[in-house]
């Protein structure tokens, strides 16, 4: 348990910045599960929308600190090359 004053705040603000990243991961979670329904179903466009939503949301847990710059841009390339791939399957099979 803290004793200090300084180390009692340090505590408090570790339990809001937690909650705040736990939040934020959760939401891109959630947006990545959507993107990856979609590709499962071949839906090219609702997945496309939603690489927008889950692209938009990794750059702002990176710019807050919440995830490494380089992990964002890692899953940004891999979820991109996914709906890449669906993308040219499909073209293939019209």
């Amino acid at each position: 348990m803290a004793h200090s004053l300084s180390a009692k705040k340090r505590v408090r603000q570790n339990v809001k910045r937690n909650a705040r990243n736990r939040h934020r991961k959760m939401l891109l979670k959630n947006d990545v599960k959507s993107f990856t329904t979609a590709i499962t179903k071949g839906d090219a466009k609702v997945a496309a929308d939603a690489l927008q939503t889950v692209t938009v949301r990794l750059a702002r847990a990176a710019a807050k600190h919440t995830i490494h710059k380089n992990t964002a841009a890692r899953k940004r390339s891999r979820l991109a090359k996914k709906l890449n791939t669906l993308k040219a399957g499909a073209g293939t099979k019209a």
